[in-house]
This record gives structure tokens, C-alpha cells and sequence, in this order.
């Protein structure tokens, strides 16, 4: 048995599931096909868009991801790749709206583009990025000063997997009194990522922090994982506690 086995079997889980119609919209996921690391094509968009709907979700906005070294997308690519989603969609009888935008990765590509491109956004004017997992950059907060200065709203994607600030809790504060907003992935709350993941994760929900909560669905595995999810007393937790912005998009 496995660390994360054993973590679930000792956990006390909720008796009713968590009814993720309440959250209405998904804002972070991967389900324009062949573009990146998710979707690999039309079908595979359609079942997984087809388990989401199913499980509550009336709204999609699929978030690609765009990098200067690895997938190198244009809201073209992105806007291009979900227009032939939409009839397969409708062809299959699935009763779900579906927008984009963009997971920007913040590299040294990502401030040439805020200076000089129209950046995919959703609901006000939110911009979701991520940054490297290995390390933040030197440039963190200059560049989301530079965000806010042009109007946008920087959402930051899955905080809480970004180890090497676990045991520096005032870090995400920081983001916090900066004006940023934290998007939380719902499996990080399963022990998916790790147990320390899980554990920030639950910290922050405490704190009040977290203003989106996204699948970040690459493949139908992920899905499957939900359905665990939906009985995390946590998972209640964030989604009763009134500070989710997911019904508002």
C-alpha cells in the first residue's frame, strides 16, 4: 500500500458528494485538441467535455497552454482548435457552453507578449498564468505589476503545487496583498500531486485565498480522480465558503 493509499483510507471523507453544479464554470483545463500536453483530438475534447457536463459543469473555458519553448500558441491556434470542438459538440447532443483563454507560462517570451499582443483572457479581464516548477523567476512581481498596469487581472494557476514555497506560507500571502488571485486545482485536495500539495491546499482554503477552482484536465484520468474528490470535506469547504468566482463567469 502506497503513501497515498494510506492517506485515503485514513481520511474522513464526506457521506453526500460535493455537487459541482454549484460551481457552474471550469476556468483551467486542456481540451482544444492536439495543440499541447491534453486533448489528442476532436472525440477525445468531446468525452471529456461530455464526462465534465455530466458531472455538473455548464460552462468551459479550456485554458491552453502558450510558451515560448515548448507550445507555442496564438489565440489563433487556441480559438481556431475550439471552433472544431463546437459542432462535435452539438453533433453529440452536449448541452454545455465552452469559451477559451490561455495558461501563460512566464518566461522570457511571456513579457514581449504583454507588451505587444491582445492576451487571451476570461470572465473581467482575468489573465491565468503559471510559472516554472523548479523555481519562480527573478522578474515575479515586476511582471505582474506590468499585468495590472495594462488592466489586466492575473490569476495565478495551482499555487499550491509549487513546492519550493510550502514551507514559506507567506509567499502566497504575498500574491494575496499584491491584488493577484490563486486558482486552485480540485485534485490537488485528493493528495494527487503529493500529501504536502494537499496539506497547502487545505491551508489556503482555511486563509480564505482561493478564488478559482479548476480540473487543469489533460485526460480522462483526471476526471476519474473527481469523482473521489467530490467527497473532500475540503472540497465542501471551499465551494460553501463564498469566495469562489466560478459561478460569475
Amino acid at each position: 500500500m502506497g503513501l497515498f493509499d494510506l492517506f485515503k483510507k485514513k481520511a474522513k471523507r464526506l457521506s453526500t458528494p460535493v455537487d459541482l453544479s454549484k460551481l457552474v464554470t471550469d476556468v483551467h483545463s486542456h481540451l482544444v485538441p492536439a495543440i499541447d500536453d491534453g486533448s489528442k483530438s476532436v472525440e477525445d475534447s468531446v468525452n471529456m467535455i461530455t464526462m465534465l457536463n455530466s458531472m455538473g459543469y455548464k460552462k468551459i473555458i479550456t485554458t491552453p497552454h502558450i510558451m515560448g519553448d515548448g507550445y507555442r500558441n496564438t489565440p489563433e491556434t487556441i480559438l481556431g482548435g475550439l471552433e472544431k470542438v463546437k459542432p462535435a459538440l452539438k453533433e453529440a447532443g452536449v448541452q454545455v457552453e465552452m469559451g477559451a483563454a490561455a495558461e501563460y507560462y512566464l518566461d522570457f517570451d511571456f513579457e514581449r507578449k504583454l507588451d505587444n499582443e491582445k492576451l487571451l483572457t476570461f470572465g473581467n479581464n482575468y489573465l491565468l498564468f503559471e510559472i516554472s516548477y523548479m523555481n519562480p523567476p527573478d522578474n515575479l512581481f515586476h511582471v505582474i505589476f506590468k499585468m495590472q498596469t495594462q488592466g489586466y487581472k492575473p490569476v495565478l494557476a495551482h499555487p499550491e503545487r509549487y513546492n519550493f514555497w510550502h514551507r514559506e506560507f507567506e509567499k502566497y500571502e504575498a500574491f494575496i496583498d499584491k491584488g493577484v488571485l490563486l486558482q486552485m486545482n480540485i485534485n490537488s485536495l485528493t493528495g494527487y500531486y503529493s500529501i504536502p500539495t494537499k496539506k497547502v491546499a487545505e491551508q489556503m482554503i482555511d486563509k480564505e485565498m482561493i478564488s478559482f477552482i479548476g480540473t487543469d484536465c489533460h485526460h480522462v484520468g483526471h476526471i476519474n480522480l473527481m469523482k473521489e474528490v467530490v467527497y473532500e470535506p475540503y472540497l465542501l469547504k471551499l465551494v460553501e465558503g463564498g469566495t469562489l468566482l466560478n459561478h460569475t463567469l
